[in-house]
Protein backbone atom coordinates (compact mmCIF):
# COMPACT_ATOMS: atom_id res chain seq x y z
CA UNK A 1 0.00 0.00 0.00
CA UNK A 2 1.80 3.49 -1.28
CA UNK A 3 2.24 5.66 2.12
CA UNK A 4 -0.04 8.90 2.66
CA UNK A 5 1.71 11.88 2.55
CA UNK A 6 0.54 15.18 4.55
CA UNK A 7 1.53 18.84 2.98
CA UNK A 8 2.02 21.65 5.46
CA UNK A 9 1.96 24.85 3.75
CA UNK A 10 0.31 25.07 0.19
CA UNK A 11 1.81 27.93 -1.19
CA UNK A 12 3.92 27.43 -4.16
CA UNK A 13 6.44 24.78 -3.06
CA UNK A 14 3.79 22.65 -1.27
CA UNK A 15 1.76 22.73 -4.56
CA UNK A 16 5.21 21.66 -6.48
CA UNK A 17 5.72 18.96 -4.19
CA UNK A 18 1.90 17.66 -4.60
CA UNK A 19 2.51 16.93 -8.35
CA UNK A 20 5.32 15.02 -7.18
CA UNK A 21 3.78 12.66 -5.40
CA UNK A 22 1.91 9.80 -7.65
CA UNK A 23 -1.76 9.12 -7.65
CA UNK A 24 -3.59 8.48 -4.40
CA UNK A 25 -0.16 8.95 -1.83
CA UNK A 26 -1.81 13.00 -0.67
CA UNK A 27 -4.11 12.25 1.90
CA UNK A 28 -4.22 15.91 4.02
CA UNK A 29 -3.63 19.24 3.21
CA UNK A 30 -2.40 22.26 5.46
CA UNK A 31 -1.97 25.83 5.22
CA UNK A 32 -2.74 28.98 7.36
CA UNK A 33 -4.95 30.12 4.70
CA UNK A 34 -7.89 27.76 4.52
CA UNK A 35 -8.70 28.22 1.14
CA UNK A 36 -5.23 27.71 -0.31
CA UNK A 37 -5.55 24.18 1.82
CA UNK A 38 -8.82 23.99 0.36
CA UNK A 39 -7.78 24.61 -3.51
CA UNK A 40 -4.71 22.09 -2.94
CA UNK A 41 -7.08 19.51 -1.49
CA UNK A 42 -9.52 19.39 -4.31
CA UNK A 43 -7.10 18.45 -6.88
CA UNK A 44 -6.42 15.09 -5.31
CA UNK A 45 -9.40 12.83 -4.18
CA UNK A 46 -10.07 11.84 -1.24
CA UNK A 47 -7.41 14.33 0.30
CA UNK A 48 -8.59 16.49 3.60
CA UNK A 49 -8.17 20.30 4.15
CA UNK A 50 -7.19 21.58 7.45
CA UNK A 51 -5.53 24.51 9.28
CA UNK A 52 -4.25 22.94 12.10
CA UNK A 53 -0.83 21.90 11.71
CA UNK A 54 -0.53 20.21 14.76
CA UNK A 55 -3.36 17.87 13.85
CA UNK A 56 -1.61 17.56 10.24
CA UNK A 57 1.47 16.17 11.65
CA UNK A 58 0.05 13.17 13.48
CA UNK A 59 -2.38 12.75 11.03
CA UNK A 60 -3.53 8.64 10.85
CA UNK A 61 -3.76 8.96 7.10
CA UNK A 62 -0.61 10.04 6.89
CA UNK A 63 2.97 7.80 6.58
CA UNK A 64 4.87 10.97 5.43
CA UNK A 65 5.01 14.80 5.77
CA UNK A 66 6.34 17.32 3.95
CA UNK A 67 7.14 20.34 5.11
CA UNK A 68 6.79 23.44 3.26
CA UNK A 69 6.13 26.70 5.56
CA UNK A 70 8.06 29.53 6.17
CA UNK A 71 11.15 29.43 7.09
CA UNK A 72 10.95 29.94 10.86
CA UNK A 73 8.00 26.65 11.15
CA UNK A 74 9.87 24.56 9.03
CA UNK A 75 11.75 23.02 12.11
CA UNK A 76 9.22 22.79 15.10
CA UNK A 77 6.93 21.17 12.26
CA UNK A 78 9.14 19.08 11.55
CA UNK A 79 10.16 18.04 14.65
CA UNK A 80 6.25 17.68 15.88
CA UNK A 81 5.64 14.85 12.67
CA UNK A 82 9.19 13.25 13.93
CA UNK A 83 8.02 12.68 17.61
CA UNK A 84 4.50 11.31 16.10
CA UNK A 85 6.58 8.98 14.24
CA UNK A 86 6.27 10.16 10.41
CA UNK A 87 9.10 10.25 8.04
CA UNK A 88 9.79 13.95 7.36
CA UNK A 89 10.74 15.74 4.23
CA UNK A 90 11.52 19.37 4.97
CA UNK A 91 12.22 22.05 2.22
CA UNK A 92 15.49 24.00 2.32
CA UNK A 93 16.68 25.31 4.54
CA UNK A 94 15.03 23.70 6.98
CA UNK A 95 15.57 26.53 9.40
CA UNK A 96 16.80 29.72 9.95
CA UNK A 97 19.95 28.60 12.41
CA UNK A 98 21.35 25.30 12.59
CA UNK A 99 20.35 24.71 16.57
CA UNK A 100 16.57 24.89 15.54
CA UNK A 101 17.22 21.53 14.30
CA UNK A 102 18.70 19.47 17.07
CA UNK A 103 15.51 18.62 18.67
CA UNK A 104 13.88 17.52 14.98
CA UNK A 105 17.09 15.22 14.84
CA UNK A 106 16.26 13.95 18.62
CA UNK A 107 12.94 13.14 18.01
CA UNK A 108 13.62 11.54 14.75
CA UNK A 109 16.53 9.25 16.61
CA UNK A 110 14.03 8.48 19.14
CA UNK A 111 11.00 7.22 17.28
CA UNK A 112 13.22 5.66 14.39
CA UNK A 113 11.56 7.47 11.38
CA UNK A 114 13.63 9.14 8.36
CA UNK A 115 14.03 12.88 7.65
CA UNK A 116 15.10 14.49 4.48
CA UNK A 117 16.02 17.88 3.90
CA UNK A 118 14.68 19.32 0.01
CA UNK A 119 17.73 20.08 -1.60
CA UNK A 120 16.48 19.52 -4.80
CA UNK A 121 19.05 20.55 -6.54
CA UNK A 122 21.44 17.64 -6.61
CA UNK A 123 18.70 15.79 -8.87
CA UNK A 124 19.03 17.78 -11.59
CA UNK A 125 19.88 15.94 -14.44
CA UNK A 126 23.17 17.98 -15.42
CA UNK A 127 24.04 17.58 -11.21
CA UNK A 128 23.42 13.93 -11.09
CA UNK A 129 25.65 13.49 -14.34
CA UNK A 130 28.62 16.02 -13.20
CA UNK A 131 28.42 14.02 -9.86
CA UNK A 132 29.33 10.93 -11.31
CA UNK A 133 31.81 12.40 -13.25
CA UNK A 134 33.91 13.87 -11.20
CA UNK A 135 34.10 10.74 -8.74
CA UNK A 136 34.73 8.60 -11.46
CA UNK A 137 37.84 11.42 -11.46
CA UNK A 138 36.96 12.71 -15.05
CA UNK A 139 38.38 16.20 -14.65
CA UNK A 140 41.19 15.18 -11.52
CA UNK A 141 41.58 16.01 -8.28
CA UNK A 142 39.00 19.13 -7.49
CA UNK A 143 40.48 22.54 -6.77
CA UNK A 144 37.63 24.67 -6.56
CA UNK A 145 33.91 25.69 -7.18
CA UNK A 146 32.56 28.45 -8.84
CA UNK A 147 28.52 29.14 -8.43
CA UNK A 148 26.28 31.99 -9.16
CA UNK A 149 22.47 31.88 -8.74
CA UNK A 150 19.80 34.24 -8.59
CA UNK A 151 16.58 36.11 -9.91
CA UNK A 152 15.33 39.21 -9.89
CA UNK A 153 12.13 39.53 -7.80
CA UNK A 154 8.60 40.78 -8.71
CA UNK A 155 6.56 44.00 -7.62
CA UNK A 156 6.68 44.12 -4.31
CA UNK A 157 8.84 41.63 -3.14
CA UNK A 158 10.34 43.86 -0.23
CA UNK A 159 6.80 43.30 1.54
CA UNK A 160 6.80 39.62 1.24
CA UNK A 161 7.89 37.44 3.87
CA UNK A 162 11.19 36.73 3.30
CA UNK A 163 11.99 40.20 3.54
CA UNK A 164 10.72 39.88 7.49
CA UNK A 165 13.93 38.22 9.13
CA UNK A 166 11.93 36.80 11.95
CA UNK A 167 10.44 34.52 9.55
CA UNK A 168 13.35 34.31 6.86
CA UNK A 169 15.74 34.35 9.56
CA UNK A 170 17.73 36.05 6.14
CA UNK A 171 18.09 37.11 3.16
CA UNK A 172 19.16 35.32 -0.45
CA UNK A 173 21.72 33.56 1.36
CA UNK A 174 18.95 31.34 3.04
CA UNK A 175 16.66 31.65 -0.15
CA UNK A 176 18.79 30.51 -3.45
CA UNK A 177 22.49 30.86 -1.68
CA UNK A 178 22.01 27.72 0.67
CA UNK A 179 21.70 25.67 -2.56
CA UNK A 180 24.94 26.62 -3.45
CA UNK A 181 26.53 25.95 -0.22
CA UNK A 182 24.97 22.71 0.00
CA UNK A 183 26.28 22.01 -3.81
CA UNK A 184 29.63 22.94 -2.98
CA UNK A 185 30.00 21.04 -0.03
CA UNK A 186 28.96 17.82 -2.09
CA UNK A 187 31.29 18.24 -4.03
CA UNK A 188 34.11 19.85 -2.08
CA UNK A 189 33.56 18.22 1.84
CA UNK A 190 33.34 20.71 5.03
CA UNK A 191 34.49 24.35 4.75
CA UNK A 192 36.81 25.41 8.03
CA UNK A 193 36.79 28.89 6.75
CA UNK A 194 34.07 31.80 5.40
CA UNK A 195 34.32 35.03 4.33
CA UNK A 196 31.30 37.21 3.19
CA UNK A 197 30.02 40.63 1.89
CA UNK A 198 26.08 41.27 1.89
CA UNK A 199 24.36 43.87 0.28
CA UNK A 200 21.28 45.08 -0.03
CA UNK A 201 21.71 47.14 -2.96
CA UNK A 202 18.38 47.67 -4.56
CA UNK A 203 15.28 46.24 -2.34
CA UNK A 204 13.81 47.99 0.06
CA UNK A 205 14.31 45.41 3.12
CA UNK A 206 15.88 44.75 6.01
CA UNK A 207 17.65 41.18 4.90
CA UNK A 208 20.85 41.03 2.26
CA UNK A 209 19.53 40.96 -1.62
CA UNK A 210 23.19 40.04 -2.26
CA UNK A 211 25.37 37.62 -1.04
CA UNK A 212 29.00 37.05 -1.91
CA UNK A 213 31.03 33.98 -0.33
CA UNK A 214 33.93 32.20 -0.37
CA UNK A 215 34.75 29.22 1.65
CA UNK A 216 37.70 27.22 1.98
CA UNK A 217 38.28 23.44 2.97
CA UNK A 218 40.46 22.51 5.70
CA UNK A 219 42.98 21.07 3.00
CA UNK A 220 42.92 24.51 0.79
CA UNK A 221 39.91 24.14 -2.09
CA UNK A 222 37.81 26.68 -2.44
CA UNK A 223 34.17 27.73 -3.12
CA UNK A 224 33.45 31.10 -4.80
CA UNK A 225 29.86 31.70 -4.91
CA UNK A 226 27.19 34.86 -5.70
CA UNK A 227 23.17 34.43 -4.85
CA UNK A 228 21.36 38.06 -6.06
CA UNK A 229 17.63 39.11 -6.04
CA UNK A 230 18.83 41.09 -8.38
CA UNK A 231 20.16 39.14 -11.49
CA UNK A 232 17.59 40.72 -13.91
CA UNK A 233 17.39 37.51 -16.34
CA UNK A 234 17.68 34.75 -14.10
CA UNK A 235 20.79 32.43 -13.72
CA UNK A 236 22.19 29.32 -12.48
CA UNK A 237 25.85 28.22 -13.19
CA UNK A 238 28.01 26.57 -11.39
CA UNK A 239 31.53 25.50 -12.22
CA UNK A 240 33.66 22.26 -10.92
CA UNK A 241 36.69 22.79 -11.45
CA UNK A 242 39.89 19.94 -11.68
CA UNK A 243 43.61 20.00 -12.12
CA UNK A 244 42.41 18.11 -15.74
CA UNK A 245 38.98 19.89 -16.76
CA UNK A 246 36.15 21.60 -15.85
CA UNK A 247 32.44 20.63 -15.15
CA UNK A 248 30.06 23.88 -16.15
CA UNK A 249 26.57 23.54 -15.63
CA UNK A 250 23.96 26.49 -16.93
CA UNK A 251 20.55 26.57 -16.56
CA UNK A 252 18.08 24.88 -14.46
CA UNK A 253 15.11 25.00 -17.11
CA UNK A 254 11.97 27.22 -17.42
CA UNK A 255 13.18 30.44 -16.66
CA UNK A 256 16.64 29.68 -15.89
CA UNK A 257 17.26 28.51 -19.39
CA UNK A 258 18.04 24.87 -20.46
CA UNK A 259 19.55 22.90 -18.49
CA UNK A 260 22.97 21.82 -20.22
CA UNK A 261 26.27 19.99 -18.87
CA UNK A 262 30.09 20.67 -20.81
CA UNK A 263 33.01 18.93 -19.89
CA UNK A 264 36.20 20.82 -21.01
CA UNK A 265 38.67 17.74 -21.04
CA UNK A 266 42.60 19.67 -20.46
CA UNK A 267 45.31 17.69 -22.28
CA UNK A 268 48.31 17.03 -21.08
CA UNK A 269 50.64 19.50 -23.27
CA UNK A 270 47.48 21.79 -22.72
CA UNK A 271 46.07 24.32 -25.16
CA UNK A 272 42.12 24.20 -25.89
CA UNK A 273 40.07 21.31 -24.11
CA UNK A 274 38.12 18.83 -25.74
CA UNK A 275 34.36 19.58 -25.07
CA UNK A 276 31.69 17.60 -24.49
CA UNK A 277 27.94 18.92 -24.35
CA UNK A 278 25.17 17.43 -22.81
CA UNK A 279 21.66 19.39 -23.11
CA UNK A 280 18.96 18.36 -21.10
CA UNK A 281 15.63 20.05 -22.53
CA UNK A 282 13.41 18.30 -21.26
CA UNK A 283 10.93 19.35 -17.35
CA UNK A 284 12.58 19.14 -14.14
CA UNK A 285 12.05 15.96 -12.86
CA UNK A 286 14.47 16.70 -9.70
CA UNK A 287 11.24 17.09 -7.53
CA UNK A 288 10.12 13.12 -8.66
CA UNK A 289 13.33 12.34 -8.27
CA UNK A 290 14.49 13.16 -4.57
CA UNK A 291 10.88 11.67 -3.44
CA UNK A 292 11.55 8.65 -5.71
CA UNK A 293 14.75 8.49 -3.41
CA UNK A 294 13.34 9.33 -0.18
CA UNK A 295 10.48 6.47 -0.29
CA UNK A 296 13.96 4.17 -1.28
CA UNK A 297 14.75 5.79 2.47
CA UNK A 298 12.14 4.84 3.93
CA UNK A 299 11.93 0.97 2.27
CA UNK A 300 15.71 0.25 3.25
CA UNK A 301 15.41 1.84 6.40
CA UNK A 302 18.72 3.80 5.14
CA UNK A 303 19.68 7.68 6.25
CA UNK A 304 18.61 10.50 3.69
CA UNK A 305 20.84 12.07 2.09
CA UNK A 306 20.66 15.11 2.34
CA UNK A 307 19.63 14.50 5.85
CA UNK A 308 19.44 17.10 9.24
CA UNK A 309 22.92 16.88 9.46
CA UNK A 310 23.77 17.89 5.89
CA UNK A 311 21.13 20.96 6.63
CA UNK A 312 23.02 21.80 9.47
CA UNK A 313 26.41 22.02 7.98
CA UNK A 314 24.90 24.39 5.20
CA UNK A 315 22.93 26.33 8.24
CA UNK A 316 26.40 27.17 10.14
CA UNK A 317 28.15 28.58 6.74
CA UNK A 318 25.29 30.76 6.55
CA UNK A 319 25.49 31.51 10.59
CA UNK A 320 29.35 31.85 10.26
CA UNK A 321 28.91 34.22 6.81
CA UNK A 322 26.33 36.19 8.69
CA UNK A 323 28.34 36.80 11.94
CA UNK A 324 31.77 38.02 10.09
CA UNK A 325 30.25 39.75 7.07
CA UNK A 326 30.73 43.13 5.25
CA UNK A 327 27.98 44.95 4.41
CA UNK A 328 27.40 46.78 1.16
CA UNK A 329 24.94 49.58 0.54
CA UNK A 330 22.21 50.71 1.55
CA UNK A 331 22.73 48.27 5.12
Amino acid sequence: MSPGVAIIGCGLIGQKRSVCLGPGRLTVCCDILPERAHQLAGKFRGAEATTDWRSAAAHPAADIVIVATTHDQLAGVAEAAAAAGKHVLIEKPSARRAEELDPVLRAANRTGVRVRVGFNHRYHRALQETRRLAAAGVVGELMFVRGRYGHGGRPGYGQEWRADSRLSGGGELLDQGVHLIDLARWFLGDFGEVRSHLATYYWDMPVEDNAFLMLTTPTGKVAFLHASWTEWKNLFSLEVVGRKGKLEITGLGGSYGTERLALYRMPPQLGPPETTIWEYPMADNSWEVEFAEFLEDIRLKRDSEPGIRDAQAALRVVEQAYGEASYGAAR
